[in-house]
Formats: structure tokens, C-alpha cells, sequence
């Protein structure tokens, strides 16, 4: 498997996994999604909305757009419906842009400027892709504890279990 392969392999299981934890999310009731838990976004649904807000600055990015947002604590959405079914629209582009590419794609560099550290970074679309692929998981990490917390069975998300893993 080649690098871009493993990329587009990453994008599916994010795409799957991030079904399968807004599913168990569903379950609980909204004040509890948003109840503050003390970890960096506050709640189970401010952690959630900054991945959706992370995947679109790093996907403006990439696709040559200025980032759609200067702070990472943005409340894009409210409404947990709406906040899946953006998820759902930005991990299907994602994808679909991760299956325009070609391998000669990754080493293009694309210049911006962090919205974490005010620096200005030029970066390979490989680095770009592997550091928005990391920082879903980073962050799902959090929203898995946090669903452990509140008693919630997620299922066995590891990459391995991915039905198209093999």
C-alpha cells in the first residue's frame, strides 16, 4: 500500500468511525452532549463541533480557500442533527478529495498561517492531510472517554475492526 492508499484508507475509517460515534452521541440527551466535562472544547458536542470546524479550515486549506474561520471555539452548530449531517457532507468531501488526488498531489506546498499559533506554515499536501487525519483522532479520543464516562458502549472502533480493513 502506498502512501496515498493509506491516506484514503484513513479518510474511510474516519468517515466509518465518525458514524458510529455520532450513533452512540444520539443516544444521550442533549444537555448531557453538551454538558461542560472539563476537557479542551468543554462538552462531548463542542468537541464534535471543533472536529467538523478543524476538518473544514484544514479542507479550505488544501483545496486552495482561505480558512472559513479565525477561531477553533466557534460554535458552528447548536442543533446536533445539523452538526451530524455536516460532519457527514464534510467526511464524504474530504474523501472524494482524497480520491482526485494523485500521488504527485502530496508533495505540493501550500502556505498559510496557523489559527492556533499565528504562525505562518508551507506544508506538503501529505503533512496537511496527516495532520487533519491525526487531529480527528486526537479529539476522538476525548469524545471516547467521555462517552465511557457517561456509561455509553461505542463498539469496538480500532482500525482493525473497520469492515473494509483487511
Amino acid at each position: 500500500m502506498n502512501f496515498l492508499e493509506n491516506l484514503l484508507l484513513q479518510a474511510r475509517y474516519s468517515q466509518w468511525v465518525n458514524q458510529r460515534l455520532y450513533g452512540t452521541c444520539d443516544t444521550l440527551a442533549d444537555d448531557e452532549r453538551k454538558r461542560d466535562r472539563g476537557v479542551f472544547f468543554g462538552s462531548i458536542h463542542g468537541t464534535l463541533n471543533h472536529l467538523l470546524l478543524g476538518d473544514r479550515v484544514w479542507l479550505a486549506r488544501l483545496q486552495g480557500r482561505p480558512a472559513p474561520y479565525q477561531r477553533l471555539d466557534l460554535e458552528l452548530y447548536a442543533d446536533f442533527d445539523e452538526l451530524r449531517a455536516a460532519q457527514a457532507n464534510c467526511d464524504q468531501a474530504l474523501l472524494d478529495w482524497i480520491q482526485d488526488l494523485q500521488a504527485d498531489d502530496l508533495q505540493r506546498r501550500i502556505a498559510f498561517r496557523s489559527l492556533s499559533t499565528g504562525q505562518d506554515k508551507d506544508l506538503s499536501v501529505g503533512i496537511m492531510l496527516t495532520t487533519l487525519l491525526l487531529h480527528k483522532t486526537h479529539h476522538r479520543g476525548q469524545i471516547t472517554a467521555l462517552l465511557s464516562q457517561c456509561g455509553c458502549d461505542y463498539g469496538d472502533i480500532d482500525f482493525i475492526c473497520a469492515p473494509f480493513v483487511d
